[in-house]
């Protein structure tokens, strides 16, 4: 765990330099074959830690719970408005085809042209040399300009991103839940509208029988969130009260709604997948069962790592531990 999450130590000025040379990240994984150095690698292991870091830190908080938000994290909210604002300066154009808005290719190049200067409003000084490396992760974190679209690992390019600023020291461990609560939620408000505003694809979904269209960590962080709940169960979640009046403290709900707000029909038949979870006895169950879905779903799955990049922070080279 420590090994993606710094604890937290010295303020940032008197951080040391970190010896290190970075890199802009490149894809490893060109074929099948390569998966198991992938799942060998540090990368995998620190991806993983600190997933499950965060799992641990959100376990039976509500987002509206108290908790510490520091200088980098109000940043990194500030940065993800900036994304927010500029699909409002972008405006869906007029196209005869119903989804994959090329609007949205304008956007992904303002991104890309200004992606590492917007990290670096986050990084201190002595850090700025980390700035393209850790960019090429935001960029990668928002869907594909050329088929528009996003699934989960654009995601898990985000959550890549987040993991980078832990092992550089800009992120520590007494802000985890502002990591999920506040940055990841955010980012999940911003994917939506983008999801939304250019009526993107979703990547390598299977449909009704995948978990979500696009996403697949605020499941596992949000069921972890409601382990032990007094009242809340499982099979509330396809309750439409329970999730009206609750989507605000628990990420899973919030989850439920943007799907059930984005398709028609019976639940069962649109996310036969959640319909499924729903009949599961208790949160911990869930969660764990979503862990190990995740695993075998998107990061045992080639179409979704092989655009996985790999630089100093998040290496190839197998686990040293």
């Amino acid at each position: 765990f420590t090994s993606s999450l710094p604890l937290p130590g010295n303020s940032e000025e008197m951080a040391p330099p970190l010896q290190q040379n970075f890199m802009i990240p490149r894809k490893e994984i060109n074929m099948v074959a390569d998966m198991g150095k992938w799942k060998r690698s540090q990368a995998y292991a620190d991806y993983m830690g600190f997933i499950l870091t965060l799992n641990e830190g959100v376990k039976g908080r509500k987002l509206t719970c108290e908790y510490n938000v520091s200088e980098p994290i109000e940043k990194l909210v500030a940065l993800l408005n900036t994304l927010d604002r500029w699909i409002d300066e972008t405006p869906p154009v007029d196209q005869p085809s119903r989804f994959g808005n090329k609007a949205f290719r304008t956007w992904y190049a303002k991104l890309d042209q200004e992606a590492e200067n917007l990290v670096a409003t986050v990084i201190p000084k002595h850090l700025a040399s980390a700035a393209p490396e850790v960019a090429v992760y935001l960029k990668e974190s928002v869907g594909n300009s050329t088929r528009i679209d996003y699934g989960t690992g654009h995601e898990a390019a985000f959550a890549a991103f987040l993991c980078c600023l832990c092992k550089i020291g800009v992120l520590r461990v007494d802000d985890q839940m502002a990591i999920v609560f506040k940055v990841f939620n955010r980012y999940l408000e911003v994917m939506r509208k983008l999801q939304k505003t250019y009526r993107m694809e979703p990547a390598g979904s299977q449909g009704v029988w995948g978990l979500d269209d696009f996403q697949f960590l605020p499941f596992i962080w949000g069921s972890s969130q409601l382990i032990d709940h007094p009242n809340l169960e499982p099979r509330h979640f396809v309750d439409e009260k329970v999730v009206n009046e609750n989507h605000k403290d628990f990420m899973f709900l919030e989850c439920i709604l943007f799907i059930t707000e984005m398709k028609t029909g019976p639940f069962a038949e649109h996310s036969n997948q959640l319909w499924n979870i729903s009949a599961v006895p208790s949160w911990s169950k869930v969660n764990q069962g979503l862990i190990r879905m995740y695993k075998a779903e998107c990061l045992e799955k080639f179409p979704v790592i092989q655009h996985f990049k790999f630089g100093s922070l998040l290496p190839i080279q197998p686990v040293t531990s």
